[in-house]
C-alpha cells in the first residue's frame, strides 16, 4: 500500500523536554525504529511537525542584532524542514541501510485572502507570563494570546490548498525511495497575479497538510501518529470511552480540543471522504504504527 505517516509533535520533542538538539536525536532514532518495518512491504511518506524547532530559530533570529529584522516564517519553516528532515533521513537509513530515502524542501500553495492572515491563530515558540508576552510583542512586532496558563506568540495558519512538488514526490516513490516532506506542513507560499509563488508569513496545519499530501499521491492510508492510543469520546469527562472503528460522520459530532486532537480528527475526516474505495485513516500511537494500518490498533476510520 501506499501510506503517508503524519508524525507528532512527541516523536521529536516528549511534553517537558528541553529543545536540545541531543533529545531530539535520541527520540527520532526511537520512532524510526516503529516506522522501519512498515518500509519492508509499503511504499512510505513520513511528515512531520517543526512547532519548538521553528521557535528556536524564531528566537535566534529576533535576538541577532546583525539583522535589521527577523528571518521571516517562510524562511524558518523552509530552515526546519532541513534540519529534521536529516534527522529522520540519517535514523531510517541506519534502521534499513539498504532502502533509499530522500528528504525535500517542499513549498504548500494557500490562498492569499485566507481569512486566517487577519485572525492567527496557531501558536509557535515558547510559553511566556503575560508581561513578558507583551513586552516581547512590542519589541519584535509580534501577535500574542492566551495559551492555557501562559501567554504565547500566534500567527496566521491559511488552509493548505496545493503540494507544489507533488508529482516530484510521487515520481520518488515510484522510484521505491521513501520521502520525507511537508515538515511543519511545507514551506507556506501565495501565488502573485504575475503567476509567481511568494512566502508568507504563517504556519500550516501539518496534519491537513499530510491529508492534502495523502489526496494528491492516491494514498490507500493516512496514518496519523502521536502519544495517546485512540481518540476519546466524552473526553474531559469521568464517561470518556475510546473511540475504535468509526466513520468521519461519527467524528464529526464529536467535541474535540481545537489545539490538539481536533486537527487530527478534520485531517483523518477529509482523507478518509475524498479517497477512493478501501481507503482509511488511523489515529494512535506511534509504538503501534504497524497494527494501526489494518485497524488492530488505535481509533480506526473507513467511509461506512
Amino acid at each position: 500500500m501506499r501510506i503517508v505517516v503524519a508524525l507528532g509533535g512527541n516523536a521529536l520533542l516528549r511534553r517537558g523536554q528541553v529543545p536540545d538538539a541531543e533529545a531530539q536525536v535520541e527520540n527520532i532514532r526511537l520512532a524510526a525504529r516503529h516506522l522501519a518495518p512498515l518500509t519492508d512491504d509499503h511504499e512510505i511518506v513520513i511528515t512531520h511537525g517543526n512547532g519548538p524547532q521553528v521557535g528556536v530559530l524564531a528566537m535566534e533570529s529576533a535576538a541577532d542584532t546583525r539583522l535589521t529584522k527577523s528571518y521571516p516564517f517562510d524562511a524558518l519553516g523552509a530552515m526546519t524542514q532541513g534540519l529534521i528532515g536529516y534527522w529522520i533521513l540519517q535514523a531510517m537509513g541506519n534502521e534499513r541501510p539498504e532502502r533509499q530515502f530522500a528528504s525535500i524542501i517542499n513549498q504548500t500553495l494557500v490562498d492569499a485572502d485566507d481569512p486566517a492572515f487577519a485572525h492567527p491563530t496557531k501558536f509557535v515558540g515558547e510559553v511566556y507570563d503575560e508581561a513578558t508576552a507583551h513586552e516581547l510583542a512590542d519589541l519584535h512586532g509580534w501577535q500574542v494570546s492566551v495559551d492555557g496558563d501562559h501567554w504565547r506568540r500566534v500567527v496566521p495558519s491559511p488552509r493548505p490548498r496545493e503540494l507544489i512538488e507533488s508529482e516530484l514526490i510521487d515520481h520518488l516513490l515510484g522510484e521505491s525511495i521513501i520521502v520525507v516532506c511537508a515538515g511543519g506542513g511545507g514551506v507556506p507560499v501565495v501565488r502573485t497575479p504575475e503567476g509567481d509563488l511568494r512566502g508568507v508569513e504563517a504556519v500550516i496545519d501539518k496534519d491537513l497538510s499530510a491529508a492534502l499530501i495523502a489526496q494528491r499521491l492516491r494514498a490507500d492510508r493516512l496514518l496519523v501518529l502521536t502519544d495517546v492510543d485512540n481518540v476519546m469520546e466524552g473526553f474531559g469527562t469521568d464517561h470518556a470511552r475510546p473511540i475504535t472503528a468509526t466513520t468521519p460522520e461519527h467524528l464529526r459530532t464529536l467535541d474535540l480540543p481545537a489545539g490538539s486532537m481536533g486537527p487530527k480528527v478534520e485531517a483523518v475526516c477529509e482523507f478518509v471522504e475524498t479517497g477512493g474505495p478501501g481507503v482509511a485513516a488511523a489515529i494512535g500511537s506511534l509504538t503501534e504504527a504497524q497494527a494501526l494500518v489494518h485497524g488492530d490498533r488505535g481509533t480506526y476510520v473507513t467511509q461506512g
